[in-house]
Formats: structure tokens, sequence, C-alpha cells
């Protein structure tokens, strides 16, 4: 495969991977204060929404996880960003609590069935054997990045139709600015998904990464593999940090003091510490160890899980509050970057890396069903409170801790020998 070729296709891959989550999670995540008060929600009730979004995605990686072993991921992807797409339409609409978890269901559907697998096994290929952390590093810094701009874009639509004082801003004027912030989302989502069908390919031989059928004693194979069971945990203890970072603008408005544009700012900035961290991973870990790395993104989440959790970090303290953003980021965002990267350090095979996805997937993203709930009912047991906020912190550190235990032991088992 010519490289123009190559670069070409991982352009493609990381828009695609993050514009399938831009409306479900993106959007909520900087601007979570707006969608509370749009949507007439409150902490608990937006968690439940996530809390569905896992309940259907959970099988969802299961069963999509044998498709992406037997069929071309560009085809499977496309259709889910124009599936994903289209619930942006009933997303504009602002739907009642209940008319959103269908719709959160939906997306838990449409966004992990058609593409998660795909996505991940389109990446490994990409790196080959001798640069796995450069391919999945370059993926989650793009994605990031990709994020980041829609960030930005929303922001500023966002403050193009509302008023000058966004504290004193109707809830109609805020729904209407929103509504135009959701539009333009769907938009660039189905046109990602048009350019993904058509120009999404490689000169890769399909056929030598697919199988035509997937028997269960493969599945059991798998499933027996250390390193898959240590990747269920991992994962998910890593993804309980990621999941815990939809608070911090919130946090910047319910501690920090911050208005809504200045919070939504914070969630912008913190989606632009994502790609930074993820393309200089991609740059440099693959002359390290992959494994030891991801040790010591767990090691930087408890220390950034900690700042929080003890309740340093107040108002008066603007250099410490972005000190410790940049530290959680640091460590969430790069045991991210990186879970995935050490499939090839594990010995699982090539082949069947969709099928092993979808395995560790149903343990490791139910964060997904949990954790949205969890640090929902943490924040309402104390609303507008800080204390609210530390438990939410000291949640990720244990988890961080979890996963850093598995990280080692991974480490030790396959590391050192690679």
């Amino acid at each position: 495969m010519k490289q123009k070729a190559t670069w070409y296709y991982l352009l493609l891959l990381i828009l695609a991977g993050e514009a399938v989550f831009i409306l479900p999670f993106v959007l909520p995540r900087i601007f979570r204060p707006t969608v509370l008060d749009v949507f007439a929600l409150d902490n608990t009730q937006i968690g439940l929404c996530f809390s569905v979004y896992g309940l259907v995605a959970i099988p969802s990686y299961l069963l999509g996880g044998p498709l992406a072993d037997k069929f071309p991921p560009r085809k499977l992807m496309a259709i889910a960003l124009w599936m994903t797409a289209a619930g942006g339409l009933i997303f504009a609409t602002f739907p009642s609590f209940k008319s959103l978890q269908l719709l959160y269901g939906y997306w838990g559907f449409t966004t992990i069935f058609l593409f998660w697998a795909p996505m991940i096994k389109a990446t490994r290929v990409w790196g080959g054997a001798s640069s796995q952390g450069k391919a999945f590093g370059l993926l989650d810094g793009g994605r990031g990045l990709t994020g980041f701009l829609f960030g930005l874009l929303g922001v500023f639509i966002f403050s193009i139709f509302i008023s000058d004082n966004v504290a004193t801003a109707l809830l109609p004027e805020r729904q209407e600015a929103f509504k135009y912030v959701i539009y333009c989302s769907t938009l660039i989502i189905t046109i990602i998904g048009i350019l993904t069908w058509f120009f999404m390919k490689s000169d890769v031989d399909e056929k030598k990464i697919l199988l035509d059928r997937i028997s269960v004693k493969q599945i059991i194979s798998v499933l027996k593999l250390p390193a898959v069971v240590l990747l269920m945990v991992i994962i998910l203890c890593a993804y309980v940090g990621y999941k815990i970072t939809d608070v911090l603008s919130l946090y910047a408005s319910e501690v920090m003091l911050y208005d809504e544009v200045k919070a939504a700012q914070t969630g912008t900035f913190l989606q632009f510490l994502r790609p930074a961290t993820g393309i200089f991973l991609g740059l440099l870990v693959d002359r390290f160890r992959i494994s030891l790395a991801l040790v010591y993104s767990f090691g930087a989440s408890i220390i950034g899980g900690i700042l929080f959790a003890t309740g340093s970090i107040e108002p008066s303290t603007t250099a410490l509050f972005f000190m410790s953003i940049i530290i959680i980021a640091l460590g969430v965002y790069s045991a991210r970057a990186l879970y995935f990267a050490v499939m090839q350090e594990g010995k699982i095979p090539l082949v069947l890396t969709g099928t092993a996805v979808g395995l560790v997937s149903l343990v490791g993203y139910t964060p997904d069903i949990f954790a949205g709930p969890a640090y929902g009912y943490l924040l309402d047991a104390h609303p507008g409170e800080e204390i609210g906020h530390q438990n939410v912190f000291w949640m990720l550190t244990a988890f961080a801790v979890v996963g850093g235990i598995a990280a080692t032991i991974y480490y030790r088992l396959y590391g050192r020998e690679n």
C-alpha cells in the first residue's frame, strides 16, 4: 500500500471515529450546564440516559465484534454514521426525558454494533507489527482534535445565537442557540459518512484480514487469553476515568463559578488536551514499552484524581485548577490511547481482532451503564456543593488504582519480553 493512501485512510478513520460520538457524548460534555437546562434534566437523569446507552451498547459490542472480522470496515462505519446523524434530528426537538432515554438507547446501537470493532481493527491493521502505539495514539489524538474542533465550532455557533449576557438569556433563546449546534453537527456527521463509504479505501487485500465465518471454538480460544481478561479490567478502569471527565465543565460552573460560555470553554480546553496527548504518545511511545507507558498513565490519573478529591481546588486557585486538569487529562487520555495498542504485545491474533474487541468491550465499557448514574448521584446528593465533586474524583482515584495494578500485571507478563 502506498504511503499517501495509508495516511488518507487514517485521516478518514479519525474523522469518522470521533464524529459518530459527537451527538451523544461530545456536545453534552462541552455544554453540560446548557444541556441540563435546555432538556430540563438533573445530573442523575442525564446519567440514566447514558446508562440506557450502555445497556444497549454492551450486547452490541459482543454481537458486533465478529462482524468486523467478516465485513469491510468502511461500509459498516458509514452506515453507523448515517444512522447516528438521523438521531440528531430528534435530539434537536428537545424531547422529554423518556424519549431522550430511547434516543440514547438507539445511539447505543448505532455507534457500537456496526462501528466500534471495525474502527479498532482498521487501526490495528494500519499500525502493523511495529507501529501500534503510533496507530492508536494518532487515532485517539486525531479523534480528540476532531472533538476539539467540533467544540470550538459549537461554542462559536452557540455564542452567535445567544445574547451578549449569557447569564440573563431566557430558556427559549438558549434552546434555539443549541438547536443550531445540533443541526450543524448532524450535517457534518452525514457528510463524513459519505466520505467514509466512498473514499476510506486502501490497497490492502481485505480478504487477508476477514474470515468467512466465526466459530464458537475461536471465540472461546480468544476468551482464554490472559491478555483479553486483563484488558477487560484495564479498559473498565480507564473508561471510568474518561467518563468522569464529563463533569469538569460542571466543576468549572459550580465550584469555580464560571458562566456557561466559560464553562464550555473549559470543556473545550479539555478536548484540546486529548489530541495533544494522543499525538505526543503516537510519535514517541513505540520507542518504549507500550504496556509500561500504560502503567504510568494510571499513575497520572491517581495524582490528578487526588488533587480534585482533596478539595485543594477553589475559585481562587485558577492556576492549580488548570494544572490539575492537565495532569488528569494526561493520565486519562494516555490510558485511552494505549489500551488497545497493547493487543499486539498480548499476542491477540490480528484476524480475530474484532471478536477480541467485542469480548473485551463487553466488560470494559460497562461504565456506560453505571458511571453516569454513580457520579450523577454523588453530585445530586450535594447539589452545587464542592463535596459532591470531591466524591466523584475519589471514585476516579479508586478505579485508577485498580487499573494500575492490572496494567502492571500486563506489563510483567508481556511487556518485558517485547
